[in-house]
């Protein structure tokens, strides 16, 4: 167990800290950007008038993305039911929007191809891992992205001799506490000694709900942004993460 410091705050007897992917670990946003305009537009060539709203819908507002917003925070699955939504408020029935969104969503991936290039590591995310594993801190990755893709973020980024947990949507969604919980246990730590670092609402809700030692609040180069109020610290890079003993 050893005690991590984050700016003024002091978590004792900790053993793992699980970690989100996006927005913490990987500078995905020019993915997420990328991928909310393809769906958009793939989508609206089918359903014409729908494309503006779905953008608002993924969280896209003058070509910025939300931090807070479906597309940042949600799930492939949640983000394709609020897409049949708007189709099927086209008059289409329910099994026929949800088919259009997820050919769409199917189509605009395969479009992008690997998003290794558009979602890199944020500077200095990898000594972060590195000295919080050698300090024998148990790691994971918790993400709302598929399994699959967790896993070959770490391959990427040759993160294997670090991370220990790798868990995607399929287990669960945030902010349900039951997916955190599920999580330590796959890690093999206790909620009350794991610490939760993530950049969205969800992330720390999840965390305090399910008695995590605490929860860390990310969002790169602004750590007073309003989505992290509810965490016990905010930070704007992950190397404000120390440990002291």
């Amino acid at each position: 167990m050893v005690t991590v410091k984050v700016h003024d705050k002091v978590f004792e007897d900790i053993t793992g800290i699980i970690f989100d992917k996006d927005g913490t670990l990987s500078d995905s946003q020019s993915y997420l950007k990328q991928l909310a305009q393809k769906r958009a537009r793939l989508i609206d060539a089918q359903v014409p008038g729908v494309g503006e709203p779905l953008l608002m819908s993924f969280g896209m507002l003058d070509g910025d993305l939300d931090p807070a917003g479906l597309m940042a925070v949600g799930s492939n699955h949640e983000n394709a039911i609020a897409a049949a939504a708007y189709i099927a408020e086209t008059g289409r029935s329910w099994f026929e929007a949800l088919a259009i969104a997820k050919k769409a969503f199917e189509e605009a991936e395969t479009v992008l191809g690997d998003r290794s290039g558009t979602s890199p590591l944020f500077t200095g995310s990898l000594e972060v891992l590195k000295f919080c594993h050698d300090a024998g801190l148990k790691l994971g990755i918790l993400s709302m992205d598929n399994t699959a893709n967790v896993k070959k973020f770490v391959q990427i980024y040759q993160l294997q001799d670090f991370i220990q947990l790798e868990m995607g949507a399929e287990f669960g969604l945030k902010p349900d506490p039951d997916l955190f919980l599920k999580a330590c246990r796959d890690l093999g730590t206790e909620p009350s000694q794991t610490l939760m670092v993530g950049d969205a609402p969800g992330d720390i809700q999840m965390a305090n709900n399910a008695g995590a030692a605490g929860s860390v609040g990310i969002c790169w180069g602004d750590a007073a942004a309003a989505h992290l109020d509810a965490a016990d610290v905010a930070i704007a890079s992950l190397d404000a993460l120390e440990i002291i003993a």
